[in-house]
């Protein structure tokens, strides 16, 4: 399996109706996009005084193997809220990396 974490900082576009628009949309990927095995999506809550970086919306998503995760990234699903976020996306983190269930 593969987990894909993604961190989203925005710029000052960015609203209380567009955050929700994008968690909705988020959240409809498990059953439209192929491959995904489990999902979470959330808002930035932390109360780590440290936390000056602005990140504000968190994605985590667990594939069944590389090639989903290989196969994500073109789909018109994630394409379309890749479309969501322009104007107001300053910044994105994006990790992926093997992990084993044993």
């Amino acid at each position: 399996m593969f987990e894909h974490l993604v961190s989203f900082k925005f710029n000052e576009t960015y609203t209380a109706d567009k955050e929700k628009a994008l968690l909705d949309m988020l959240m409809t990927f498990k059953e439209r996009i192929p491959g995904i095995v489990e999902l979470t999506a959330g808002v930035n809550v932390t109360e780590e005084v440290d936390n000056i970086h602005g990140y504000t919306l968190g994605l985590r998503v667990t594939f069944r193997d590389q090639e989903a995760l290989r196969q994500y990234g073109p789909h018109p699903v994630h394409q379309q809220f890749v479309k969501m976020l322009d104007g107001m996306l300053e910044n994105v983190v994006v990790i992926d990396y093997p992990i084993s269930r044993t």
